[in-house]
């Protein structure tokens, strides 16, 4: 194959030299872009050896996806030069508006048909994977559709010829067609009226046509060397992560992505998040089962659910042990004036009522602070910053509804506070 190739590179090397000089004998600026078409044929022989040597290679550590890149790359860069030089001849063109030029019809006939008959042979007898992916993965040409149109026209009458002008024609084969046949009209109306400008007009013609052919290869290669996702399949990918998300085990399935590694072949990388009691294994088949229909190369990140709650600590805390800058200390409000209650039962003092039976140790100023731990600090409007804590206990400690004593709350929310309420040195004590 390779062998091959390269004979082809050298006959359009000779091609591309006698054209050359035949542009310049003649004057003529349209024989010029056609044989720019020729030149254009070279890079496409260029990039069928690239793939090929692509084809031979293995992935590397260095290169852990392999050389399919370099097979966007060039077509890449053979579609752009292509479009340099169709603005080349615009520019070109444009001068000889102002100063049309005599015109040599000598050698132009030849010339056009010794391109065209060179361009058709290169394109039926090598069989270029990456420029015919690209021709048929990207969007239609301008000259395509106008040319489908008249097909359909066509085929109305001879159905015959719907298996060759539909659904669409190979794009290099056509501009190879539409520009002989513009050398052919320019090659009659200088042989009949002499009429010079028609050569200019058909170096325009030629050149946007080129641009226009290769304008939808440049911008779907430059989307694949972009990493982005191919629009045709993100619907079909939308549907396999949906079905990853209710495999038996899959909590949550996040950071999907998913890009274009080479023509015809797609990369991705997706978390998935499991229960703890999951067979990690078995989701990973499963998972990878599922995204292999359509990607090639994938990369699945397994982890187990696990969730972590900030720990509650009471009483005294030794200096060695924590940080109290990473740490808040939430004293607990009194429930009433130290002026109005007694030192032995911290109840409201009366002068005429007698001693109460019973004298409990209640919270209100004996109680040691509770130490939260700050992981992550939220303002919630009340000047004070708390950490993690939930809801249930901030509604348990009274802190959330009002009215709602502080006994209740400790007893049911914080197990490391004792059960007697007081300073702890009294642990252990008959209760009297």
């Amino acid at each position: 194959m390779s062998w091959k190739i390269l004979l082809f590179g050298a006959i359009n090397l000779t091609c591309t030299g006698f054209l050359l000089m035949w542009c310049s004998s003649t004057n003529s600026i349209a024989l010029t872009a056609y044989t720019y078409l020729t030149i254009f044929d070279l890079f496409s022989l260029m990039t069928c050896l690239i793939s090929y040597w692509v084809m031979m290679r293995k992935p590397s550590p260095a290169y852990s996806f392999g050389f399919e890149r370099l097979e966007v790359l060039a077509v890449f860069a053979s579609t752009v030069l292509a479009q340099l030089g169709a603005l080349f001849i615009l520019k070109e063109s444009a001068e000889r508006f102002l100063e049309q030029p005599e015109i040599h019809t000598g050698r132009l006939l030849v010339g056009t048909f010794v391109a065209l008959s060179f361009n058709l042979f290169t394109m039926l007898s090598i069989r270029n994977k990456p420029f015919a992916y690209v021709s048929e993965a990207a969007s239609t040409s301008w000259l395509q559709e106008h040319v489908a149109d008249l097909s359909r026209s066509l085929c109305g009458i001879i159905p015959g010829l719907s298996s060759i002008f539909l659904p669409r024609m190979n794009p290099f084969v056509l501009i190879d067609l539409a520009g002989a046949f513009a050398l052919c009209i320019t090659y009659m109306l200088i042989e009949i009226n002499n009429y010079f400008a028609v050569d200019t007009a058909s170096a325009i013609a030629i050149a946007l046509m080129t641009f226009g052919t290769m304008y939808p290869m440049s911008v779907y290669s430059g989307k694949v060397l972009l990493q982005t996702t191919p629009p045709h399949v993100i619907g079909q990918l939308d549907k396999l992560i949906r079905e990853v998300s209710t495999l038996d085990g899959v909590l949550e399935v996040r950071n999907e992505h998913f890009w274009t590694l080479g023509f015809g072949s797609l990369a991705g990388s997706v978390h998935v998040r499991i229960r703890r009691d999951a067979n990690e294994q078995m989701v990973l088949a499963h998972v990878t089962n599922r995204l292999y229909t359509l990607v090639s190369t994938l990369t699945v990140q397994i982890f187990k659910d696990d969730w972590i709650r900030p720990a509650l600590l009471s009483g005294p805390v030794a200096a060695n042990v924590l940080n109290f800058s990473d740490h808040h200390i939430i004293p607990m409000p009194p429930l009433k004036g130290t002026d109005d209650s007694n030192p032995v039962t911290s109840t409201p003092a009366k002068p005429s009522s007698p001693p109460p039976e019973f004298s409990f140790n209640t919270p209100g100023k004996n109680v040691s602070p509770v130490i939260l731990l700050n992981t992550q600090t939220r303002p919630y409007g009340l000047g004070l910053n708390h950490g993690h804590t939930p809801y249930s206990s901030m509604l348990n400690q009274g802190l959330g509804v009002p009215g709602i004593g502080a006994t209740q709350g400790f007893r049911t929310g914080f197990t490391n506070i004792p059960s007697r309420y007081g300073t702890n040195n009294r642990i252990g004590q008959p209760r009297p």
